[in-house]
């Protein structure tokens, strides 16, 4: 007997959802991505969805998601990601697609595939874990690097005039006309985590409805790209990131 079934239900606090596997996450310790996968096994549970339910996870640490939530996956070519969720909801489009990406996937080497099935308003979610930097190829600068901030390829800092500006893509995603909701979260607080699974509910919800592109980026951190412990990478984030990406829903039509 599981001492799950000893408690109350009205006293269980918490408990783990039916769609996480058994396997141990090869995140580093800190990291962002176990959060939000934790949120989104708990959403498709909520809304019943299991079945209904395809992810498509391209390069990057994201990669091995189809490890660790029980769900229909789909693997995309670097930066790929939305052109193979647009694919599988037109010949599917009674599933709940949705692609999970980094800064350096999206942003960069699939900044026209994110941009155009925008712009297309493809019925998918898009999750996008904005750390600002290349977190799984060694730490190398993203777009949505800070200016000054140090990285692999950028050892004294980012500098405009070299690098360019930090690029807001979910600002600039968010004026195309096929987006609905485009929000932007965190994981870094308990307050932060309940505002972010709502926004990922909403979105997958928005499949449901056929309104269009739902794009949920999160703000996170990278502890060891940023070579920080995960107490200080937190505390980096707070003082820099949101300032540059700040926090909240940006469309909601």
């Amino acid at each position: 007997m599981e001492l799950t079934d000893i408690i109350k239900e009205e006293n269980l606090v918490l408990k783990k959802s039916s769609l996480l596997t058994d396997n141990i996450m090869h995140y580093c310790p800190g990291c962002t991505h176990g959060v939000v996968h934790k949120l989104i096994a708990e959403v498709i549970e909520e809304l019943n969805i299991q079945e209904q339910t395809i992810g498509v996870s391209p390069v990057g640490c994201s990669v091995f998601a189809y490890n660790y939530i029980d769900i229909d996956w789909a693997e995309a070519a670097h930066g790929r990601a939305p052109a193979v969720a647009t694919a599988i909801s037109r010949l599917h489009p009674e599933k709940y697609v949705f692609t999970y990406q980094g800064d350096g996937d999206l942003a960069s080497i699939g900044c026209a595939e994110i941009m155009h099935a925008c712009n297309r308003g493809e019925n998918i979610v898009v999750v996008f874990i904005n750390n600002a930097i290349y977190g799984m190829t060694g730490g190398q600068m993203a777009p949505t690097t800070l200016l000054g901030q140090v990285t692999a390829t950028t050892p004294y800092g980012r500098d405009a005039k070299l690098n360019g500006f930090p690029m807001k893509i979910t600002e600039l995603l968010a004026q195309l006309d096929g987006t609905c909701y485009v929000t932007r979260q965190s994981a870094d607080t308990p307050a932060a985590v309940r505002k972010t699974k709502n926004a990922l509910k909403k979105a997958f919800q928005n499949t449901r409805l056929k309104k269009g592109l739902s794009f949920v980026e999160v703000v996170g951190t990278c502890n060891s790209g940023w070579k920080m412990s995960p107490v200080d990478a937190n505390k980096w984030m707070h003082e820099h990131m949101f300032e540059k990406y700040p926090l909240g829903d940006i469309k909601d039509v």
